[in-house]
């Protein structure tokens, strides 16, 4: 089991099991503008979390295809879910600004996406694949 916070405490989830998807890193202005340097989120399905003071979280729909959730009280980035009926997933933030666990996740980012986004300021080094979109 997976337990996570906003950094005021308001929201608090688990996800139980395993969590299977590895995090990517979003590089693009979106993200980057939400979190302060780039979003690393965790696919989980929409069904795993179990949120607490989920009347905290506000949601907004920065595209047609996707919205992002904050706690409404301290800010924190939490969570980034696609509108597409068929996708099955939500991400949970992992890491930078945005990091919502406060258990280990044991993972490491396995992909860079929108990279010509990036900000100027730095470098990415990690050796993993990187993209123009997903």
């Amino acid at each position: 089991m997976h337990k996570g916070s906003c950094l005021c405490g308001g929201v608090n989830f688990t996800v139980s099991g395993k969590i299977s998807h590895a995090p990517e890193a979003c590089h693009c202005s979106q993200c980057r503008k939400q979190s302060g340097h780039y979003y690393a989120g965790r696919n989980v399905l929409k069904s795993a979390p179990t949120v607490s003071g989920e009347d905290k979280v506000a949601w907004y729909q920065s595209s047609e295809q996707v919205r992002r959730g904050f706690c409404s009280i301290c800010g924190s980035s939490l969570f980034w879910a696609p509108l597409m009926p068929d996708y099955d997933y939500i991400a949970i933030a992992i890491a930078m600004v945005g990091g919502a666990f406060d258990t280990p996740t044991n993972s490491h980012i396995a992909k860079h996406t929108y990279v010509g986004d990036k900000g100027d300021y730095y470098d990415i080094t990690n050796g993993v694949g990187q993209s123009e979109g997903y």
